[in-house]
């Protein structure tokens, strides 16, 4: 309990007032990813459902939207900012990881960031346009289980840095574990919030393994610039997974 609290802290902007700290087995609070987007995921939901008593769907769509961000403190979109600056820079490594290092953003980056906003904010209100609210629950546990697994046998290029304490130490259990509890959460908020469940779950099943490769593919896109992933990179995957999940969730419900 004491590892989630911590990581919840860590990844989000919740407002938790108790002191966990952070021990030299931080690492183990990787299961606690895809728990920790369900949390976001309630939060979401909960803005949409109270915005849709008041407002229309484009305006429910962007209060999510702007909810995610405050919620997450831009934290993994920044990652995705200092990752498209570095990585497709065209630079060598060197160069490309004091590029990622440097707080101001790029054009790359901010064009990155601006398609990002654009594809949630015009997927997540046509799923709202479907009576789909439910899917904005499962988007961020399917981000972060992805960072989760961004973190399976890889390495980072860096001595130092806020992501060497997770990169390369998904073990196999914890990945098994994160998947399990995270796809029975799925199947619960299909069979209260929606219909034809087992078709849907059987979809998310094979949605999740897609992004797993697309995302194995970046990653690997990504070793043969810098020989490794950073944090950053790490948001970026959060980032882009949740894209991938709203891309693909729209065609299953359609």
């Amino acid at each position: 309990m004491k590892r989630f609290v911590g990581i919840l802290q860590f990844l989000t902007r919740i407002p938790i007032n108790l002191n966990t700290g952070m021990d030299n087995e931080f690492y183990k609070s990787l299961v606690y990813f895809p728990l920790v987007g369900f949390v976001l995921g309630l939060l979401y939901y909960g803005i949409g459902w109270v915005s849709l008593l008041i407002f229309d769907n484009r305006i429910t769509a962007v209060l999510i939207l702007l909810g995610s961000v405050i919620l997450t403190g831009a934290l993994h979109i920044d990652g995705i900012g200092d990752t498209f600056d570095g990585i497709y820079s065209y630079r060598n490594k060197e160069r490309i990881l004091e590029i990622m290092k440097d707080s101001r953003l790029g054009t790359n980056g901010l064009l990155a960031i601006v398609f990002l906003l654009l594809f949630k904010l015009v997927f997540i209100f046509s799923l709202l346009e479907g009576h789909n609210l439910w899917a904005v629950i499962i988007m961020p546990m399917y981000g972060r289980l992805n960072s989760a697994w961004g973190c399976y046998r890889t390495t980072t290029p860096r001595e130092t840095g806020m992501g060497n304490i997770f990169i390369g130490k998904t073990s196999t259990k914890i990945l098994v574990i994160g998947i399990s509890y995270a796809m029975a959460l799925v199947f619960g908020i299909l069979y209260f919030l929606t219909e034809a469940v087992n078709i849907k779950f059987i979809g998310h099943i094979g949605l999740l393994i897609g992004i797993f490769i697309l995302i194995r593919w970046f990653i690997r896109s990504i070793y043969k610039k810098i020989d490794g992933i950073t944090g950053d990179i790490l948001g970026a995957i959060c980032e882009i997974a949740e894209v991938m999940y709203l891309i693909g969730i729209y065609f299953l419900v359609a």
